[in-house]
């Protein structure tokens, strides 16, 4: 295969996501929770992949008809933030004012962020909050916590989009990638099953989501807080 038709194959991976957002969003105008969050996940898994893939085969230099970041920031509106929103709102977990509340500013506020040019860090990682809402809200549908709970978390992490604190990229953050991308890889199969069993209360997957969840949402700002230690320190 020619690089130019790796470089669009890649492209097209992306742009599968815009598909499984459809299916997504079918599933949750028919109230199918547990069906829109394997979608969604499916989705997770995509963007996970296709970043590597993108810089493989090098598609800004093979593919240059197509922008890859911004399909890739379109399909991630849609997955990480447009459909969960909706999901959060319809399914009464967050009833009332508080509904409507998390509806308007998850979807503002990351409509700001997803055009903030200064979002990557020069270490990959993210500046702010990424606007990760699928994830957020998948653990929300898992844990079912209290609602005055989940409307502080959403205040928090909106607010966090506009900070300096960061967030790991779980593949390209060099620093502790180790653990990270073990942890992504719990995550995304503690939550593709939790759905799948549809957020049974009594499943191994709520311990596997708080854990790897804990460790994704703090990690970077550990990072910041301990400084990595240089070449020459480590070797003297």
């Amino acid at each position: 295969m020619k690089p130019e038709h790796r470089a669009y194959s890649v492209h097209l991976l992306t742009a599968t996501g815009a598909v499984l957002a459809m299916l997504a969003l079918i599933s949750a105008v028919n109230y199918n929770w547990p069906m829109m969050f394997v979608w969604l996940v499916a989705a997770f898994a995509v963007d996970g992949i296709d970043g590597p893939l993108a810089r493989r085969y090098d598609v800004q230099s093979n593919a240059p008809q197509v922008d890859g970041a911004l399909l890739d920031l379109i399909v991630d509106y849609l997955t990480y933030v447009f459909i969960p929103a909706f999901a959060l709102y319809a399914s009464g977990l967050m009833p009332g004012w508080t509904g409507w509340a998390a509806l308007v500013g998850i979807t503002f506020t990351s409509a700001l962020y997803f055009a903030y040019t200064g979002m990557k860090t020069t270490d990959h990682s993210f500046s702010g909050f990424p606007g990760c809402w699928n994830m957020v809200v998948l653990v929300i549908f898992a844990l079912k916590p209290p609602v005055w709970l989940c409307l502080i978390v959403i205040v928090a992490l909106a607010a966090a989009m506009f900070t300096s604190l960061r967030f790991i990229h779980p593949v390209r953050t060099q620093r502790w990638r180790a653990i990270s991308l073990p942890m992504i890889l719990i995550w995304t199969i503690c939550g593709a099953w939790a759905a799948w069993v549809s957020f049974d209360p009594q499943s191994w997957a709520r311990v596997g989501l708080i854990i790897s969840s804990l460790y994704l949402v703090s990690a970077g700002v550990l990072q910041q807080i301990l400084p990595q230690r240089s070449a020459k320190a480590s070797t003297s």
